[in-house]
């Protein structure tokens, strides 16, 4: 144990969360008591709790400033690109690792070196999909949220082409794999860390559950987007970088079954999703949780803190899955006290003592920890947490975590 603070926050926390109504139904999410709305990561607790308290909350004066944007902006395609992938086929999604570098020790650069924290800006050049990724789900994800507090068509309409011209229609939609992401040149076109870049798509769905009850997405379409993410958790599941992703033992290995996990849910497979519930005790706590609540890989990085903290997101999300399919990742611990409680009790040690942090971080951001607060708050439906969390709220006010995860009502802290 690191400090006293630590083992008083690890005992603190009960052995098992109290989860709140209404109850997430596997596939169906919350759909039967949530108007129709099929959502999994975001409660349907929280989404109402932030909607009654609306008017006083910052981080929806910039929801409607972003979707209001979003009205004109794109719609976007992985055809636009102005590279095309080895296959050929510009329907292939392509971006290059963030970290990498060129060489300047080589006329060419090639190929090209890793500068770990340090992102090449190439990436986000026109010449890939990194951004055009990045702004499609920014833009689904406002949209959706706006249409839900607002009520207006018009942000579910331009959310359904956004998905359309993304997933669906033959002449501009992406094929369902990522076997060019994050390539690295000179060395290899696409690599299995790169499935990361779909974590995008974890609040596209979302938002998709809360655009639903529009009608802006036909039946067909609605099928056509669940077959979609069907076929992509199959290459999630039997490609080589698939695969390799699947068999990593850091941050990647979490957000590959949280993607899995998600994707099958909305896709109709929750068998799929309680497989990876079930086996992340022994598969990915018991390798990468250490008793005393540390994750020693992600502390090795020159951004440790925000590793660590992005870590624990995943893992929150994937427990509040495992509300969906009955598997409680919440309460599980080992024998040596392994598991999420002493994962939280560590990070909720730092809160508002950040400076003290003692392993390297480049680019300390309060709102990594903030954001898992909120969470775990959430999950364990514990007031302290929350409490913790609060000492964030003026500087992260309109951080949009403070809708689809907002602190706890007050009768509960």
């Amino acid at each position: 144990m690191r400090n006293a603070l630590y083992l008083t926050l690890a005992l603190a926390l009960g052995s098992s969360p109290a989860l709140s109504a209404p109850k997430c139904d596997a596939a169906k999410g919350y759909s039967a008591t949530f108007n129709g709305r099929r959502t999994f990561t975001w409660r349907a607790d929280a989404l109402v709790q932030s909607r009654a308290h609306i008017q006083a909350n910052p981080a929806y004066t910039k929801l409607i400033l972003d979707a209001d944007r979003s009205l004109t902006r794109g719609p976007w395609s992985v055809t636009d690109k102005t590279r095309t992938p080895p296959s050929g086929d510009k329907h292939d999604y392509m971006s290059i690792a963030p970290y990498f570098w060129p060489d300047p020790s080589k006329p060419d650069g090639m190929p090209y070196v890793n500068r770990d924290g340090e992102v090449n800006p190439e990436r986000a050049t026109e010449a890939f999909d990194r951004s055009r990724l990045g702004a499609m789900g920014s833009a689904v994800e406002s949209l959706g949220l706006a249409y839900y507090y607002t009520g207006d068509k018009r942000y579910a309409e331009r959310a359904a082409l956004t998905l359309r011209t993304w997933f669906l229609a033959p002449e501009t939609r992406m094929n369902p794999h990522l076997e060019f992401a994050q390539g690295v040149p000179g060395a290899t076109p696409g690599r299995p860390y790169g499935i990361i870049d779909s974590a995008q798509f974890l609040t596209v769905i979302e938002a998709i559950g809360l655009i639903e009850p529009s009608g802006a997405l036909s039946s067909s379409e609605l099928t056509g987007l669940r077959q979609w993410f069907g076929d992509y958790v199959t290459w999630l599941q039997t490609s080589k970088n698939g695969i390799a992703e699947g068999e990593t033992i850091n941050n990647h290995a979490i957000w590959y079954d949280l993607q899995v996990a998600q994707f099958a849910l909305f896709a109709g497979k929750p068998d799929i999703a309680k497989s990876v519930i079930s086996a992340f005790t022994e598969k990915r706590i018991k390798v990468q949780f250490m008793p005393d609540g540390t994750l020693p890989r992600e502390l090795a990085r020159t951004r440790s803190f925000h590793y660590a903290m992005w870590t624990l997101h995943a893992a929150y999300d994937l427990a509040t899955l495992g509300e969906c399919v009955g598997v409680d990742l919440w309460s599980w611990q080992d024998a040596d006290g392994r598991g999420l409680k002493s994962a939280t009790a560590f990070a909720a040690s730092y809160a508002g003592r950040e400076k003290d942090w003692t392993w390297q971080e480049i680019d300390m951001n309060t709102q990594d920890l903030y954001d898992a607060l909120l969470r775990a708050a959430r999950g364990y439906n514990d007031p302290r947490l929350s409490e913790k969390a609060m000492l964030y709220r003026d500087r992260h006010a309109a951080a949009r975590t403070n809708l689809f995860t907002p602190p706890l009502p007050s009768k509960a802290r």
